[in-house]
């Protein structure tokens, strides 16, 4: 590939100040890992769970009740 010269050429101030022109680039930073379930959805699964557990007892011991009688 044949090498393009450029029309403009660089020039730098003698005297005086340079500026530079701040171009805003990406950062990269490391992933934030989420959890795959809220703490709160987990609460309400335990809760629920402890109230599945409950109504399973209440219903066991109505059975051994209509056993008896």
């Amino acid at each position: 590939m044949p090498e393009v010269k450029s029309t403009f050429r660089e020039v730098l101030p003698k005297q005086g100040q340079l500026s530079m022109e701040d171009v805003p680039t990406m950062v990269l930073c490391k992933p934030k890992l989420l959890p795959l379930k809220s703490v709160t959805l987990e609460k309400l699964e335990k809760m629920h769970q402890e109230a599945q557990e409950v109504i399973k007892q209440q219903e066991m011991a109505l059975k051994e009740q209509g056993k008896e009688q």
